[in-house]
């Protein structure tokens, strides 16, 4: 009789526990009803929801939905458990509120004692950081490149004026370390951490990578006054001659470099033999950007000014300088790609203002493509794109899915998935030459949030890997910082009084 009485009670309190949890995220619910996005039902039904700095409007262009593997693979991963579905109250439709979802884990009903990685995505994937922006820095020169650490620990940002620092996330954004590069020629086009976060690689319009021990403890980096940036050369294996590195990115081991240059080539430079492995005259025109596919470091995606996505498999070169497969679609230059890590999804930013989705399967072979197709002669630099174009299609568009609205002129403006960890990769999302960073949604191609701060081009942008943050940086020198909910405290004021000198690039 006792122990039944026990059983009672203890299921009693488990069930009082869970109501007050229930009520509690209700009220903290409700408090932030007025700054959260209200966007779940239109994001799942295929709507178009803008929103710009936390205000949605509806558009009435519409949009059409990702009718592929894609869209599946992306909508499990933020898709709750069924069981959510069948024993909570109410219809069956996405997206589950959070407050049915945490009472839920509390009432065990997904039998896990807990999240999943699909919930979590389904929870913090609808809180889109567009709240602020909150200052980070402002510099007086442009920003050409912005992004995370891959803990999202350290944020590494270039300028123009040869400035390259590097702030502590975790300690109020602090300079860790401010690395004035050697040898600049126009710009730092281009930067990227090592996996342990010790060291720093940076390019510029020369055939130079220059490399820095980010680890140590000297906060002013200066080249060979306080610290050696070591100079890789890039050129070596060809006497010497002078090209620009627009893109450079370390293998998931910290072991290669792969980078793509102005001499329409790529380069893959080994770390530990200290010297060039492999060079591929890959494109007829300047490789904008390369990246590798997946952990392996065995695939390698470039994008180029001849309007071509190429897919390099370096474990079975069957000739030399030939790709494994090339994808067509492009209107105009590849301004940057970006791998879903999966080594089968890509997307890339072009110059046709678009961004284009990719699947490696739907590649061609190298004589079946077009290289001719033009039909207009304008330049990204200094004119706008051709209103004639903008409704055109590439007669053998091989793309399985196309993001409008954003604007790809004057320098080569990047695009990315969101992270994996919070969102599931369900948002892509890009800097613009209109000043502003835009957010699709893959699967419906809804452009689900616009935010408008800067004054000039949005080179890059990044999104935080684990937490509802997205930090943009501008021509204009601003680095700024997007959240949701935020942090409390109001958004900084930003001066917009600087000298400012017209130049592309």
């Amino acid at each position: 009789m006792f122990k039944k009485f026990w059983v009672f009670l203890c299921l009693t309190v488990e069930s009082l526990d869970a109501l007050f949890v229930f009520l509690w995220v209700a009220i903290v619910e409700m408090g932030y009803a007025m700054s959260r996005l209200e966007i779940e039902s239109e994001l799942f039904e295929g709507g178009n929801v803008t929103s710009e700095a936390g205000c949605s409007n509806r558009s009435d262009k519409p949009f059409c939905k990702v009718d592929h593997e894609i869209a599946q693979l992306t909508n499990l991963k933020s898709v709750p458990n069924e069981r959510l579905h069948q024993l909570m109250p109410g219809k069956k439709k996405l997206p589950v509120s959070p407050v049915k979802m945490l009472a839920g884990r509390e009432g065990n009903y997904s039998r896990r004692g807990g999240f999943s990685s699909a919930d979590r995505c389904h929870m913090i994937s609808r809180y889109l950081p567009v709240n602020g922006p909150w200052l980070a820095d402002q510099m007086t020169s442009r920003a050409y490149v912005s992004q995370f650490s891959a803990d999202g620990s350290l944020f590494v940002a270039g300028f123009q004026g040869s400035d390259i620092r590097i702030y502590n996330v975790d300690r109020g954004w602090k300079v860790q370390k401010n690395i004035l590069a050697k040898s600049l020629r126009w710009t730092v086009t281009d930067t990227s951490l090592s996996p342990d976060q010790r060291h720093l690689v940076y390019t510029s319009m020369s055939p130079i990578v220059h490399i820095v021990n980010v680890g140590s403890a000297t906060t002013e980096s200066l080249a060979n006054i306080t610290e050696v940036h070591e100079g890789l050369d890039f050129s070596a294996a060809d006497g010497g001659y002078s090209f620009g590195i627009f893109s450079v990115k370390f293998s998931t081991d910290g072991r290669e470099l792969v980078a793509g240059s102005s001499d329409d080539s790529i380069y893959v430079y080994d770390l530990e033999a200290n010297k060039l492995s492999l060079r591929i005259a890959a494109h007829m025109a300047d490789v904008n950007t390369v990246t590798f596919a997946d952990e392996s470091g065995n695939l390698i995606y470039s994008g180029s000014d001849d309007n071509l996505c190429k897919v390099w498999d370096r474990r079975c070169f069957v000739a030399k300088d030939k790709p494994a497969g090339v994808l067509m679609g492009h209107l105009e230059g590849v301004t940057f790609i970006d791998s879903r890590g999966d080594g089968r999804y890509f997307i890339s930013n072009g110059k046709d203002q678009t961004i284009k989705l990719w699947d490696t399967r739907k590649m061609s072979s190298i004589t079946s493509c077009n290289l001719g197709f033009k039909t207009y002669d304008w330049d990204y630099r200094w004119m706008d794109y051709p209103p004639q174009a903008r409704d055109l299609k590439h007669p053998s568009d091989q793309s399985i899915a196309t993001y409008k609205g954003h604007s790809v002129l004057r320098t080569l403006i990047r695009c990315y998935f969101s992270p994996e960890y919070s969102t599931g990769q369900k948002y892509i999302y890009t800097g613009s030459h209109d000043s502003r960073v835009y957010i699709y949604d893959v699967a419906t191609g809804a452009q689900v949030a616009v935010l408008k701060h800067h004054t000039s081009p949005v080179r890059d942008c990044s999104w935080h890997p684990y937490y509802p943050m997205l930090v943009s940086s501008s021509w204009d020198g601003d680095v700024v910082k997007w959240e949701f909910p935020g942090s409390g405290e109001a958004p900084t004021p930003v001066s917009k009084k600087r000298i400012r000198r017209r130049y592309y690039y």
